[in-house]
């Protein structure tokens, strides 16, 4: 049986539901669409928010002869196939070629699409769930207009939901009976996912309690179907790393609310080894020398969390979470190293200075014999001025005391013992 989302798949841009920075009266897409005059597109953005529908609406409205591609299944034969009928008498008004998941199509695959809607002989309107700057071969990017899409809004999902609901019930001749809380939990419930929401609708309907009166969908009954379906969550995908980025950026910005809302929803996706090393980075990265036991608390609390297993992971991580939200932040050792490799990568590195190599020989053409070095543990204070850099780097300075407690204490002690007559002046 046909899937209710696509028995149901608009026909015309007003029935489209989200999207409004795109499908809106005035809107740049909106006014290519109903000019007819089609350029090179790409549409990026999760599943189930009306990219393969657009797609089809534009390809219906066209004289073009339309081809349809999936990446994750067109061999390089079917593409050929489509540009050779491109010179063909059958390609005369030209070809349009819709390709879905354009980045599962390798380079070559890609590559060979280039002469082809470079000379207009073949339009391309292309879609991915990836970010095409990434997954997309650029010379592609280059000669194609990006749309991004946007998950759908549980708001913007209720009218879809309503008109799912109408669909069936003319389909099936039963009067469906539901609450608006039914139609509010399947809209915030499935994840900005039309597709999803429209396959929640069908299910309840299947497996709604039939009356005299006809269908009673009840609330329990949904929530049941709707359980865990609200995450979108792929590990190899955009919202992999976005989650990430939002867990990391929320406790750098000390906001521990946002930072344990990210972690639940990483540990909701199981995938607790990802946010295992991210807050292992953090601690180091984001924490680092203004709270230094952050890095121990944090491994111990990974340890304990990947020994132990959900549910009870959830324990200690959120300790860590916590704990690395709250904490006072420096990243002056990560600065620090940074511009060291910068320089290594750059090429300015230098000979070891004399009294820092190894003990060994000196040769004939050495200019002063002897190792010199001066052993640190034999002057007061366990310090002595003696020079460590390369002597192309002897004034580099790489790393800068942060302004919090803890290293503002250590630059107060080194400036008092590097002050004294065999100590360095303090920077």
């Amino acid at each position: 049986m046909t899937p209710l989302a696509e028995r149901i798949r608009p026909k015309t841009l007003d029935e489209m539901v989200g999207q409004p920075h795109l499908f809106s009266k005035g809107k740049p897409l909106r006014r290519i669409v109903e000019s007819g005059k089609i350029p090179n597109m790409i549409f990026y953005g999760p599943s189930g928010v009306g990219k393969t529908t657009l797609a089809r609406m534009i390809a219906e409205r066209s004289d073009m002869r339309l081809h349809k591609l999936n990446g994750t299944t067109a061999s390089v034969g079917e593409i050929r196939d489509v540009l050779q009928e491109s010179g063909g008498l059958f390609g005369e008004s030209g070809v349009l070629l819709y390709l879905d998941e354009i980045q599962y199509l390798n380079k070559k695959q890609q590559q060979s699409l280039l002469e082809y809607i470079e000379n207009g002989k073949v339009t391309l309107i292309a879609s991915t769930t990836e970010n095409p700057y990434f997954a997309v071969f650029h010379a592609i990017i280059s000669r194609s207009t990006v749309f991004e899409f946007k998950p759908v809004t549980a708001e913007e999902l209720i009218p879809a939901v309503e008109r799912g609901f109408r669909f069936l019930s003319e389909e099936t001749g039963k009067e469906i009976h539901y609450t608006p809380e039914v139609v509010s939990w399947i809209a915030a419930g499935c994840g900005g996912d039309v597709r999803k929401a429209m396959n929640t609708v069908e299910l309840a309907v299947i497996s709604a309690d039939e009356t005299a009166d006809g269908l009673c969908l009840t609330l329990e009954n949904v929530k049941a179907l709707t359980q865990r379906s609200n995450m979108r969550y792929d590990k190899d995908g955009d919202q992999h790393y976005d989650l990430l980025s939002a867990l990391q950026k929320s406790i750098r910005g000390s906001d521990e609310n946002a930072a344990v809302h990210y972690a639940a929803r990483l540990m909701e996706a199981g995938d607790l080894l990802s946010l295992c090393r991210r807050l292992l980075v953090i601690a180091a990265e984001d924490v680092g020398l203004a709270y230094p036991l952050a890095i121990p608390i944090v491994k111990a609390a990974v340890d304990s969390a990947l020994q132990l297993g959900m549910p009870e992971a959830r324990i200690p991580l959120a300790d860590a979470v916590v704990l690395l939200a709250t904490a006072p932040k420096s990243n002056s050792a990560y600065a620090a190293v940074d511009a060291a490799m910068a320089d290594i990568r750059a090429g300015l590195s230098g000979d070891f200075p004399r009294a820092l190599q190894n003990v060994h020989f000196d040769g004939a053409d050495a200019a002063v014999k002897g190792q010199h070095y001066l052993y640190p543990h034999n002057y007061p204070n366990h310090y002595v001025r003696q020079q460590y850099l390369p002597d192309t780097l002897r004034d580099r300075v790489y790393y800068e005391y942060g302004d919090n407690r803890t290293e503002q204490a250590a630059k107060e002690y080194w400036a008092k013992i590097k002050n004294q007559p065999n100590g360095n002046k303090s920077r």
